[in-house]
């Protein structure tokens, strides 16, 4: 990492599907989404529309059996819009990085 990084932890770069729940949509679920890369700290994707710095987002992370070394394991995780980039490798999208602030696993039926 060099001195002008500021990412506290590093990233892997990998394309997980994500659901989001975003409060400010009246809590609208949106899927289609896919992580363009994970780190400990948090989350950047792609989306087709804006979303504002601050924003509060519940998100299911879905972990595939290749990384786990088992069955998928499927992880909800709080946290909030720390940056929106205008343009992104899809002209037609926005790149979004989220911050984990807490998380749990979710335990399938």
């Amino acid at each position: 990492m060099s001195v002008n990084d500021k990412r506290r932890a590093q990233r892997f770069p990998m394309a997980l599907p994500v659901k989001l729940k975003v409060e400010e949509l009246d809590g609208a679920e949106i899927e289609a989404v896919q992580t363009r890369d994970v780190s400990s700290g948090g989350i950047y994707f792609e989306y087709e529309s804006h979303l504002e710095v601050g924003t509060s987002l519940e998100f299911v992370l879905t972990l595939p059996g290749e990384i786990t070394k088992g069955s998928s394991v499927r992880i909800r995780c709080m946290g909030k819009v720390v940056r929106v980039d205008k343009t992104s490798e899809q002209g037609d999208r926005v790149g979004i990085a989220v911050t984990i602030e807490r998380y749990e696993f979710v335990r399938e039926p």
